[in-house]
């Protein structure tokens, strides 16, 4: 299966602590791919790394067979790589369909009440729909819960019709209901063609929702392989499931 994402001997270090050493994994074309390991592993440095919110020290990225020299956040959004965040990042003062439509904008323009065209609404709303948001549409975000702002980020990131998504700890501190919709969501999307990298402590989700699984510890990649590979493999119990 082609690879959508490379990472090759990714490497950040903060002064004396390396939190990512030489780290190497791809994710396939319309896989869903897990980026496990326990607290401090480094997997949310990679994913800083891999989208542009930090500079790697050494190492290379290519998306969609393309190197990436200098990642930026935006113009990989423009190219189809998008992420999410362990807190979610909106607008809170916006309503949720302005959120979706900040989204299509520049950065700065993002600080300004955007203007809502008819098209981008119905794009917008569909979307608040498939997230089960469409009657808070007009309702301020600062107005949802901490679950709702995650399924509201989720689908922000679904406005640029992105080819990757990142996904950073997407059912954290999210009660079961919600953890059920975000895991539909993700079949959902994967069946419709889209492919995910998925950070989660979830290693229930992970484990049927997931393949391969890269799993990290101390910042080097650990193992790789399908759920049941990395289920039995002694060493990723010791680093993280025994843990």
């Amino acid at each position: 299966m082609t690879a959508l994402l490379e990472v090759t001997g990714l490497t950040k270090r903060f002064g004396g602590l390396t939190a990512v050493s030489d780290c190497t994994f791809s994710v396939p074309e319309q896989s869903i791919t897990a980026l496990v390991g326990p607290n401090g592993s480094g997997k949310t440095t990679a994913f800083n790394l891999i989208t542009g919110y930090a500079r790697a020290d050494a190492g290379s990225v290519r998306f969609r067979g393309n190197t990436v020299r200098r990642p930026d956040p935006v113009r990989l959004a423009r190219r189809g790589l998008t992420r999410t965040f362990q807190q979610a990042r909106i607008f809170a003062e916006l309503t949720l369909v302005e959120n979706l439509v900040a989204a299509l904008q520049q950065p700065w323009r993002a600080m300004f009440r955007p203007a809502v065209r008819s098209e981008e609404r119905a794009k917008a709303l569909g979307l608040l729909e498939e997230f089960s948001l469409e009657r808070l549409a007009d309702q301020p975000a600062n107005e949802l819960s901490f679950g709702q702002r995650k399924l509201l980020e989720f689908a922000t990131v679904l406005m640029g019709e992105p080819r990757l998504i990142l996904l950073d700890e997407p059912t954290a501190g999210v009660n079961p209901v919600l953890v059920e919709q975000i895991e539909a969501r993700i079949r959902d999307l994967h069946a419709q063609g889209l492919t995910f990298l998925v950070v989660e402590h979830n290693m229930n989700l992970v484990m049927r929702l997931c393949d391969p699984v890269v799993v990290l510890d101390h910042g080097t990649k650990l193992a790789e392989g399908a759920p049941d590979d990395i289920r039995n493999d002694p060493r990723v119990f010791d680093a993280y499931l025994g843990g």
